[in-house]
């Protein structure tokens, strides 16, 4: 196979593996799970992880005698979650499965199935020359051939099934937190959109991992359903990359809201946005910060929202009417 034709006016070479390997992630048959098709594993998916990783924590709620060792975890006593809780736990189950009705539902318009198998060795002969421009711009032509000769294939191979998915993705969760920071705050300042719809989150002091999704139907289709849905397109990701980050977005809130500092846990060990970060904002002094959600805080940094655990204790950062919205609150 020759590419002479593309690389001019560089020697002709392969940068198309031939056969075409695949990583270790990738399943390459028709469908992820045989019998299921890609599409409606997209919108299964998310709902099992958000039950399934849920019911991890709450097992450490009920049972918090079988798990002593997390007692130094717990953000909160157990005890808090029903004196201080506006919500029973069945109207938190009921409101979070009609926003996943909502949400599949939509998703069956949104999520469609790609026709045929993918054609990665195409894929890649249309990369390749963007490979080699971008080495001859970086390297200088006479080492961009040297380099491209002896590794080229490699390197196409890594920007393939790599490098621009890790660009998208974390495309992807820029693009969610940008979405969720505006939305969210603007539901927090704007007193009729807090009254209204965003105050039903907030029935929750003291969130719960099962609870991250217990929000106002219109709320949920805004911020997650609508957010997460476009962030998905404007990446330009395929059917699975979007089953990826739709798991990976639930499992993120999910964890949130678990109630646990956990400094070994995956997803607090990478993300400064975690359960404790997002835990501030459920409090009274911190409804007016921390408005950032799901991955990363450079809004709340850049825009002077952020509190740290240490300046809520201490009390010298006050969301403003802090206490105010929690009246309100309980009003309703």
């Amino acid at each position: 196979m020759s590419n002479s034709s593309i690389f001019e006016p560089f020697p002709p070479y392969n940068l198309v593996p031939d056969p075409v390997t695949f990583p270790f992630y990738y399943a390459a048959g028709p469908s992820v799970i045989p019998g299921l098709s890609d599409a409606y594993l997209a919108l299964i998916a998310p709902i099992l992880v958000y039950w399934g990783y849920s019911a991890i924590f709450n097992v450490f709620d009920t049972w918090p005698e079988r798990f002593p060792w997390l007692d130094s975890y717990r953000i909160h006593e157990s005890a808090e979650t029903k004196s201080r809780n506006l919500v029973t736990k069945a109207q938190v189950i009921r409101a979070v499965l009609l926003q996943q009705a909502i949400q599949t539902a939509l998703g069956l318009w949104w999520v469609k199935e790609e026709r045929g198998s993918t054609n990665h060795a195409a894929a890649m002969r249309d990369l390749a020359p963007w490979v080699v421009s971008v080495s001859n711009i970086a390297l200088g032509p006479r080492t961009s051939i040297a380099v491209l000769q002896q590794y080229g294939t490699r390197i196409v191979e890594f920007v393939y099934w790599w490098a621009i998915p890790t660009v998208q993705l974390l495309f992807a969760t820029f693009f969610i937190d940008t979405w969720q920071y505006f939305w969210h705050r603007l539901f927090h300042v704007n007193k009729y959109l807090y009254r209204q719809f965003h105050s039903h989150h907030h029935r929750l002091y003291v969130p719960y991992a099962f609870g991250a999704l217990y929000n106002h139907p219109l709320e949920g289709l805004i911020l997650d359903t609508v957010g997460t849905a476009m962030a998905e397109a404007a990446s330009f990701m395929t059917v699975r990359q979007a089953c990826f980050l739709f798991m990976l977005a639930t499992m993120k809130t999910v964890d949130d809201h678990c109630g646990y500092a956990i400094p070994w846990d995956p997803f607090q060990l990478l993300f400064g946005n975690n359960a404790d970060y997002h835990d501030i904002h459920h409090q009274q002094a911190g409804i007016k910060r921390n408005f950032s959600q799901p991955f990363f805080t450079h809004w709340d940094a850049i825009l002077n929202t952020r509190m740290t655990r240490k300046e809520l204790e201490s009390g010298k950062v006050r969301g403003a009417n802090g206490a105010q919205a929690s009246e309100k609150l309980k009003e309703l």
